[in-house]
């Protein structure tokens, strides 16, 4: 007998391919059939992993891959590649699909289209990458880096780039964690490297204040950081390949030029269909990933918005760490289990050169636009003992709410040993721990781990005292 029901999951990556092995986990195929579009040809691979296949660092894309379509068809669900869904039938249950070329991800071949009805349908449509409507940021040497597939487009650009002679020149637009990543991932290549971005210090996810770490670590290997410039277009050749990138105060040389400007989230079909969405665009959910007003339909990934536990506020989160917990939620859900995603304290970390960098929580801007009244305190401490040999500097920063004393947010910036700290933060935040009581946290000590006090407790009492000292009001 055929599957009483069908799930069908727009989206082959974290979220969508996550959803798909949970539902299969709960329901075998001869009770659910799962079929999942993916419009290119790899399924839940890892793009966090591209600056680090750019520089050869790793091996891709192979190694990127967690687990290909084949394998994900040898346990049951029926994976189609390069198929896109370009419309949802919500009222009929049903979704239209494109496929070009063959399921292997060969290619070619005249486009097919047809409609696959559905009982159950997860949105699972990730995020676009920025490319402004600029002169010149479409020409080819300009790449985005959202998926295998661009990461594959940039290789070919620098292979065809290392062809010429020296000296090379790259530029990276945009100073976020793609930015500051790919900017590494080319100096490590050989090229020389610049980054340009409109604030006023590179990784705005961070304060500026901390940021200027940033900039600082970034010089030290070569890399030319540009603040305060924006790009007003791409100067091209009679190729059409890039010869520079363009701002309005000044020229940058450019054989290859990459775009980390940040996302935002790929809800066209959505919002065709009538689905509900927030202000970033994101998809809105209830706490078990369903959409909001519909009881068979359900999204997750860097296509919807989420809950900051701390501030109380909806935004968007692209990051892998939630899409493939969304995913676990909705196939428990879509199987007919029950599962619920609370929300997310904002915990991400970075590294360029040696430094690592780790935020979670609220940045000084978040935390005034939620109205909250806060102090903020920042110490600079040892990853080590500061007698061990190989004790490194980091800096912590810490915000408090004023009357309260709740910890709101923790940035921090040091060398080997710094970033991983920031998860004593993040559950210290989603207990909704005062930093005093952070101060009692029994946290593990050795000469070569910690010094007596680690780095965080450290901020933590020094914020606590500043909680003392600002009283009441």
């Amino acid at each position: 007998m055929p599957p009483t029901e069908r799930l069908v999951i727009v989206g082959g990556d974290a979220a969508g391919m996550s959803a798909a092995a949970q539902a299969r986990r709960l329901r075998g195929p001869d009770e659910l059939e799962i079929v999942a579009f993916e419009r290119g040809a790899h399924t839940s691979y890892s793009a966090c992993g591209i600056p680090y296949w750019v520089s050869d660092t790793v091996s891709g894309p192979d190694a990127l891959v967690a687990r290909s379509p084949a394998e994900h068809r040898a346990r049951g669900v029926d994976v189609r590649t390069r198929t896109e869904v370009v419309e949802l039938d919500l009222p009929g249950r049903r979704v239209r699909t494109r496929a070009a070329g063959e399921r292997d991800g060969s290619g070619g071949g005249e486009a097919r289209e047809s409609w696959t009805s559905y009982d159950r349908l997860v949105l699972a449509t990730g995020a676009r990458p920025i490319r402004p409507d600029l002169p010149g940021a479409d020409a080819p040497g300009v790449h985005c880096v959202q998926t295998l597939g661009d990461g594959e487009a940039l290789l070919r650009t620098l292979a065809e780039v290392e062809r010429r002679p020296e000296p090379r020149h790259a530029v990276v637009v945009g100073a976020g964690y793609i930015g500051v990543e790919m900017a590494e991932a080319l100096a490590l290549r050989g090229y020389r490297v610049t980054v340009l971005d409109k604030a006023d210090q590179p990784m705005t996810t961070l304060d500026p204040d901390m940021g200027e770490l940033v900039r600082d670590a970034m010089a030290g290997m070569g890399i030319n950081t540009v603040t305060g410039a924006g790009m007003t277009g791409v100067e091209t050749g009679e190729d059409g390949l890039p010869r520079a990138v363009l701002t309005e105060d000044d020229r940058h040389p450019a054989d290859v030029v990459v775009l980390g400007l940040g996302v935002r989230p790929e809800t066209t079909l959505a919002a065709a269909a009538g689905l509900p969405l927030g202000a970033s665009g994101g998809l809105l959910t209830d706490l078990g990933m369903r959409v909001r007003g519909r009881t068979d339909v359900w999204a997750g990934g860097d296509c919807v918005e989420v809950l900051n536990l701390v501030s109380g506020q909806p935004g968007h989160v692209p990051l892998g760490t939630h899409a493939n917990k969304h995913g676990q939620v909705i196939g428990t859900n879509a199987a007919g289990g029950y599962a619920t995603f609370p929300g997310v304290v904002g915990t991400a970390v970075s590294r360029v050169c040696d430094l690592e960098i780790a935020r979670t929580g609220l940045l000084e801007a978040q935390a005034r636009e939620a109205g909250l009244r806060f102090v903020t305190t920042s110490v600079t401490a040892t990853s080590r003992s500061g007698y061990f040999p190989g004790a490194r500097p980091m800096t912590v920063k810490m915000l408090a709410e004023r009357r309260t004393g709740r910890l709101l947010g923790v940035q921090i910036v040091g060398r080997e040993g710094a970033a991983k700290r920031v998860d004593v933060a993040a559950v210290a935040l989603t207990a909704k721990l005062t930093v005093e009581q952070m101060t009692s946290l029994d946290l593990g000590y050795a000469p070569p781990f910690s010094p007596v006090w680690d780095p965080v407790l450290a901020a933590a009492r020094k914020a606590a005292a500043a909680v003392r000292e600002a009283g009441p009001d």
